[in-house]
């Protein structure tokens, strides 16, 4: 017989059963149910998509080169968070985490029983702990900002952290509501735009939950974590859009690696004074347009008559990809609600987009820290001087017209 391709992988007729029931913003894990997107048993699956984000078509490749079993499973033993995040109040409001399983790191003890008897429950938040090193954090310990304390920074510069790595899950009822759309109309664009990829987005309605093939984000901490969620705790944070050139290869034509190591130094800061620092690293390359599209900017930039001026920084931009920044950052908040952060008492940023978002999500920010002057480099004022002329850096709380205003704008940092 020869083979075929299944349309779907949730036929309707296999749901009794092993079908679990997700009630997305139940105040626990068990009561909410289990994300499952795993192919050990389609009759399982309650989620339209599969595990591993960007690295799902990878595994694909595993199974057809024969390197790995197609029915194999993960051995969660020792795998447990090496600290423990919530749960928070934020946790069982639906509305509040639509972009992230909040409940994505406790599967394996919330949910023994229905794992040891079969079930394919697989985590999508793994949290554990390392030390980082940073040839500016050395820098800085020698011009005298940062002292070393022999427990968050050593001498050499090795920073005491705790990690996690998160892999999106979307609850799409609530995507569509954040981005003030219908869910017939999300579904369709998820559909179209992926050229078919995940026929249920249209054909199962009652399938609520997509884990799309994306990179995710990863935390750093710096601190005592068991602070979080408290009203008293002071927080730093840079939240850090991927920029590989610059954050890798200490690419001289924005100012992104400078900022994140500034960001990491105010986050040293805070943990040394009884605070937490948190740094977010979201995989958004290039405004999330992609590395490719981000080159080809640079070249018609670069190539333009009078060279790269600020004037037409945003403008080739969205000559080359049609919009300036596909970054959404209306989706960021979920992870500060995750961590029961309310309040930042000084946020590494200058984007008024990314504050606009938490200040819509009922998130404070204190202090907007600036990077210094003395960090940016000569080739990236044309970035600097773009951003300046058009509004992009303010130390102030917006008012209603002012936030619409920062909603629509598109910028990067």
């Amino acid at each position: 017989m020869a083979d075929h391709i299944v349309l779907t992988s949730h036929p309707k007729a296999r749901r009794a059963g092993a079908f679990f029931d997700i009630r997305w913003g139940a105040p626990s894990a068990v009561e909410r149910g289990p994300v499952i997107a795993s192919l050990t048993d389609p009759a399982q699956r309650n989620a339209i998509g599969t595990h591993g984000g960007a690295y799902a078509v990878y595994r694909a490749l595993a199974v057809a080169s024969g390197a790995l079993d197609r029915d194999h499973r993960p051995d969660l033993t020792n795998t447990a968070p090496a600290e423990a995040v919530g749960p928070h109040p934020q946790w069982s409001d639906p509305g509040k985490i639509v972009s992230m399983d909040p409940w994505g790191h406790m599967v394996a003890s919330a949910f023994a029983s229905e794992i040891a008897a079969g079930a394919d429950i697989r985590p999508t938040i793994a949290i554990t702990k390392a030390h980082i090193n940073m040839p500016e954090l050395k820098a800085a310990i020698d011009a005298g900002r940062l002292k070393p304390d022999g427990d968050i920074l050593s001498e050499n510069g090795d920073v005491k952290v705790t990690k996690a790595a998160i892999d999106p899950v979307w609850y799409l009822p609530g995507l569509a509501e954040r981005f003030g759309v219908k869910e017939t109309a999300l579904r369709r664009a998820l559909f179209e735009q992926t050229a078919g990829m995940f026929p249920e987005l249209v054909t199962r309605s009652d399938l609520k939950v997509f884990l799309p093939p994306i990179g995710g984000m990863t935390l750093y901490f710096f601190g005592d974590m068991a602070k979080l969620g408290k009203p008293e705790t002071k927080i730093a944070c840079r939240l850090h859009d991927e920029c590989n050139g610059s954050d890798v290869f200490g690419s001289d034509i924005c100012t992104c690696r400078p900022y994140l190591a500034h960001g990491i130094e105010v986050c040293i800061e805070m943990a040394q004074q009884g605070g937490v620092g948190v740094v977010i690293y979201n995989r958004k390359e290039g405004r999330a347009l992609g590395e490719v599209t981000k080159f080809l900017v640079y070249n018609a930039r670069k190539r333009q008559p009078g060279g790269d001026r600020a004037e037409t920084y945003f403008a080739r931009t969205e000559c080359v990809a049609g919009v300036q920044d596909m970054r959404f950052q209306q989706l960021m908040p979920d992870v500060f609600h995750w961590l029961g952060i309310t309040r930042i008492d000084r946020w590494a940023s200058m984007s008024d987009m990314k504050h606009g978002a938490l200040v819509e999500q009922g998130i404070e920010v204190v202090e907007r820290v600036p990077i210094p002057d003395e960090l940016i480099p000569a080739d990236a004022s044309v970035e600097m001087d773009a951003k300046k002329a058009a509004g992009y850096f303010s130390n102030y709380m917006p008012d209603a017209e002012e936030l619409a205003v920062a909603k629509g704008r598109g910028l990067e940092e």
